[in-house]
């Protein structure tokens, strides 16, 4: 080696103490890798996504940062090319923090309507998701980012997630969950993986060899870096020799004995190497080895691109998806007067809770949106009724005086922006344990009744003007805020004058340390409503040419931590949609949640739009769609049940299958969930997988298929030709699925196999090419350990839905093929 080159990988390995590369397999703290100074090897800093890149930062505030759709939004979008150009655009915003590792993006499948973090996710398809997720990879990691894909495996409900066993049968775990990892390893060439918290089939996956290590490396091949999920590993060297390279966050709590055990241990050394050499390898694909980025939180950028502006914009849009558009009332002209109703009108849910929240460089919400693009004087507006899960967070700020647990003596004294603290730091000279006194002013323009609250994680007491409205102290119960370690919201009720009014909020830290070791407190604030305020906002409706309800959940109902209460919309917001309906005929209800609700007003609505929640510009984008300057073209990617009983777990009876008893979970539906499920079951849902309407009409022509005989081994393409036959330029989504006509082992009625996303002019038609290999028509054998394609006929079927298939085409199969899983 001369002295102008730059170490390689192994020859740093080779240098490296077996106590350094101990050190290399726990991070140094939450966000950051260690460095070995010795050797120049520095820092890797890594952040939380998928939607974005919230840096180094708390939670809640630190820097401002571009928010994108989450991810249900991006996979109705049905785009690759899109979710490609989206990884492009989050590496430039990681970089600009600091950061080589994103941590994303999420490929679990929505097994249930309720799982809590179900907007993360792109589909209830592995096919789909699993597309969607290695274009995103690409994007990301062409620009020199780490893609870190998420949570390696069976992480499909928030319940007991950190201990919980997902027990799934092996075709269900081959064909479906794993499905998308695997495309993410061999398509996306994802540089990391990140392990789930649950157990799989009785072992956690941080530590599950036959994953991390025969499934993962010796089957697929990955070459990558496995960390852990945030306190989600649980051994020192059972988790080396499982496949398990990082420990995350640091310093070490599980590895903390690492050293000692591989002192006398030859083989647990020659992991411990392997496992540094993917860290070291990390560094050296996101180019941090020989370049260092700026790790410093302090220092990370917050400035905003608009061409990445104007892509948030336009994916938001596209992944909108009409559900119904009776009349042809979308879109609506531009010198329409607009009502905007409801209690997701003047506030922008761009993004859900947990993890993946941040804070976006703005929320624009609809109200915001429609006046901009229609004129303030074209748009009225009532809240109608709320939908919060907790009061609203307090915008006042506070003044915080920390001091030691049981002393008077004041540490350090600060100012906080928010009525919400997530401490992952503390300031300088402040312990881990400590309590505070907490003071803020309200400001209140006119005497009436308001309702005060706290949520925290740890202890805290709320008094107005020297009085106790809230003890969530000695009254504290343990509820679902902060991923499971917070409080219940503690709510309490003052009658205030108008003027300035004095907060006092006494804080102490959990007594009980904890792996996250959060600590936290919210502090709720608002007047109640009217009792008429619907009515009002009825009437409101009645004068204006169209209605827009606004209405759905937010980040509260939809977060990590925590599963959803069932489909119904929470609060009044049904009787909101009901009474605008009996005022005005023209009204339009936009949707936003992160996953299926029930309608009870469907038949009555004539037009209904979901919005997900779609990053910053989600009001820009809104209007876009309401005014026809952008085609609602996205498809669901979930299916959306008529009733909670038709979920393919059955949730409103509890049990086994979900959410899990005894620290099971049983994944008894096996293959058939989300459209499977409806297809087995002949159900009609309220919504089926893949629907979508837009501002067009298109025809879907001209199967065929080249070759129709296929030998094993043979690939084939499939072609269909397109046409726009309304009026105006638009998108739809070609949709492929096989049926296999004869099997030995009992499959679902049709999979998803091909899609290709479509634009055309009026009058304009294409001829779209479908590309299918054997593991097109084959299913898992697991008696086998193979997968097979069985000989015989196989029903290929194109169209706009998976309940608008009305093209098929017969192929046949003329021998067996079988392709056992090896190892390499």
């Amino acid at each position: 080696m001369t002295q102008t080159q730059s170490p390689t990988v192994e020859d740093l390995l080779q240098q490296l103490t077996l106590q350094e590369q101990v050190s290399l397999l726990s991070g140094a703290d939450f966000w950051r890798t260690s460095a070995i100074e010795r050797l120049g090897i520095p820092q890797l800093k890594v952040s939380d996504g998928p939607a974005g890149v919230r840096g180094g930062g708390p939670l809640v505030g630190g820097k401002k940062t571009a928010a994108f759709p989450v991810g249900i939004a991006l996979g109705s979008t049905w785009n690759e090319d899109l979710l490609h150009e989206v990884g492009q655009h989050l590496a430039r915003e990681a970089t600009d923090k600091g950061a080589g590792v994103l941590l994303a993006p999420t490929v679990n499948l929505f097994r249930s309507t309720l799982n809590g973090r179900n907007f993360e996710s792109y589909s209830e398809d592995p096919f789909l998701t699993g597309k969607l997720g290695a274009a995103y990879i690409r994007g990301l990691q062409e620009k020199g980012v780490a893609a870190t894909v998420k949570h390696f495996v069976g992480n499909e409900s928030e319940y007991q997630r950190n201990t919980i066993s997902s027990d799934i049968p092996e075709r269900a775990l081959r064909e479906l969950y794993l499905l998308p990892f695997e495309m993410a390893v061999k398509e996306g060439k994802t540089w990391a993986v990140m392990s789930a918290y649950n157990k799989l089939n009785g072992t956690f996956a941080s530590e599950n060899k036959r994953l991390l290590t025969d499934i993962l490396r010796q089957e697929w091949g990955f070459d990558g870096l496995v960390m852990s999920d945030w306190f989600g590993s649980h051994s020192a060297g059972e988790s080396v020799l499982a496949g398990l390279d990082l420990e995350m966050p640091g310093p070490a709590r599980a590895r903390a004995a690492l050293l000692q055990e591989a002192q006398n241990d030859e083989a647990l050394q020659e992991a411990i190497k392997t496992a540094a050499r993917n860290v070291l390898r990390l560094l050296e694909r996101t180019g941090v080895l020989h370049q260092p980025l700026d790790v410093q939180d302090a220092n990370e950028k917050d400035q905003e691109h608009q061409d990445t502006t104007a892509l948030i914009r336009r994916a938001a849009a596209e992944g909108m998806v009409l559900l119904k558009n009776q009349g042809d009332l979308l879109p609506f002209p531009a010198g329409a007067k607009v009502a905007v109703i409801g209690p997701n009108a003047a506030k922008g849910q761009v993004m859900g809770g947990g993890s993946a929240q941040m804070n976006a460089h703005r929320q624009v919400s609809p109200l915001q949106g429609l006046q901009a693009a229609l004129g303030e004087n074209q748009v009225s507006y009532h809240i109608g009724c709320y939908n919060d899960k907790f009061l609203p967070v307090h915008q006042g700020g506070f003044d915080i005086a920390y001091q030691e647990l049981g002393s008077d003596t004041v540490l350090v004294q600060e100012h906080q922006p928010l009525g919400e603290i997530m401490w992952f730091g503390l300031p300088e000279g402040v312990p881990r344990a400590f309590q505070a006194k907490m003071t803020s002013t309200l400001s209140i323009p006119e005497e009436g009744r308001f309702e005060l609250s706290l949520a925290s994680a740890g202890l805290t007491r709320l008094y107005v003007d020297g009085e106790l409205v809230v003890n969530n102290w000695e009254d504290y119960r343990p509820g679902d805020t902060y991923f499971g370690f917070g409080s219940d919201e503690a709510r309490g009720e003052a009658t205030l004058t108008a003027g300035e009014h004095t907060v006092l909020i006494e804080y102490r830290t959990p007594e009980v340390a904890h792996g996250f070791g959060i600590s936290a407190v919210r502090f709720g604030f608002r007047k109640p409503l009217p009792e008429n305020s619907i009515a009002e906002a009825a009437q409101l409706a009645a004068k204006a040419d169209y209605a827009v309800v606004c209405i759905g959940t937010n980040g509260e109902w939809e977060t990590e931590g925590v599963d959803r209460w069932g489909l119904d919309l929470p609060g009044q917001q049904d009787e909101l949609v009901q009474a605008v309906l009996q005022q005005n005929p023209n009204t339009i209800v936009l949707l936003q949640t992160g996953g299926p609700v029930l309608m009870p007003w469907l038949n009555q609505a004539p037009a209904v739009l979901q919005a997900w929640f779609p990053g910053q510009e989600a009001g820009h984008a809104i209007a876009d769609v309401l005014l026809g300057q952008a085609e609602p073209s996205g498809r669901l990617p979930q299916t959306f049940p008529a009733q909670l009983s038709d979920d393919p777990t059955h949730p409103e009876t509890p049990d086994l299958q979900y959410p899990g008893e005894n620290g099971h979970v049983e994944y008894q539906e096996g293959l058939y969930i989300g459209y499977r499920h409806v297809d087995r079951k002949e159900l009609r849902p309220l919504f089926p997988f893949g629907h979508g309407l837009g501002y067009t009409t298109f025809e879907l022509s001209d199967l065929q298929a080249d070759p129709t005989e296929l030998n094993p081994g043979d690939a084939l393409t499939v072609t269909v030709k397109v046409q726009n036959t309304g009026q105006r330029p638009g998108q739809t989504v070609v949709q492929l699925y096989v049926t296999d006509q004869q099997s030995t082992l009992q499959r679902p009625e049709k999979e998803l196999k091909g899609f290709a996303k479509v634009s055309l002019e009026p009058a304009e038609s294409t001829t779209v090419q479908l590309k299918l290999d054997m593991r097109s028509f084959a299913f898992f054998d697991d008696q086998q350990q193979a997968w097979v394609a069985e000989k015989g006929t196989f029903l290929l079927k194109a169209g706009q839905s998976s309940a608008d298939l009305l093209l098929s085409l017969p192929v046949q199969l003329n021998a067996d093929w079988l392709d056992s899983v090896q190892t390499i």
